[in-house]
């Protein structure tokens, strides 16, 4: 299957308090966690990623996808372009708390590839990575390179999205924490 990524420029990040269907993403990479009173999917997508947390009845799903994506806007509980940085907090129902922070960061050619090359390496190790194919305009692909860290009370979701025809990087970092 052929997998092009879509503009930096076209994307969104949004979290829904509720799960979203499967469907509605063309996922290339993914991994559920369970740990203590949580559970979670986090999947590399089309766009970007989906990571749908639930815990004791709450369910948060966030994902960074293309904004023409047809996501519905029922229960839609944040939504950014995906441009600049950004950070935001949400209390939730039964002292669970979400965290996050992002940023499209445009660099320079060499640090971009030389960035590529790092998260390849890092991803020989932990992680998931997926490689795209390339728009036609540059030789390589775009990457998607997700590392999830889980402890008892918190799960950290760090991901990293490269969109070579930009020279573009986009980073976030989310925590879903229990109380």
């Amino acid at each position: 299957m052929l997998s092009v990524r879509p503009k930096v420029a076209e994307l969104v990040f949004q979290l829904y308090g509720r799960s979203l269907h499967p469907e509605l993403f063309e996922v290339y990479s993914s991994r559920s966690v369970r740990r203590g009173e949580y559970e979670a999917t986090i999947s590399i997508t089309s766009a970007g990623h989906l990571v749908t947390w639930r815990y004791h009845g709450l369910t948060l799903t966030e994902v960074a996808a293309a904004a023409h994506h047809p996501l519905p806007q029922k229960r839609r509980l944040l939504s950014y372009r995906l441009k600049g940085e950004r950070s935001d907090r949400l209390e939730c129902r039964g002292g669970a708390m979400y965290q996050v922070s992002f940023q499209l960061e445009p660099v320079e050619p060499e640090v971009f590839w030389t960035f590529q090359q790092e998260l390849c390496h890092d991803a020989e190790r932990q992680g998931m990575l997926h490689r795209f194919h390339s728009s036609g305009r540059m030789a390589l692909g775009a990457l998607s390179y997700i590392n999830v860290e889980t402890r008892n009370r918190s799960l950290l979701v760090q991901a990293f999205h490269t969109f070579p025809d930009d020279y573009a990087i986009v980073k976030s970092q989310s925590l879903y924490e229990i109380p």
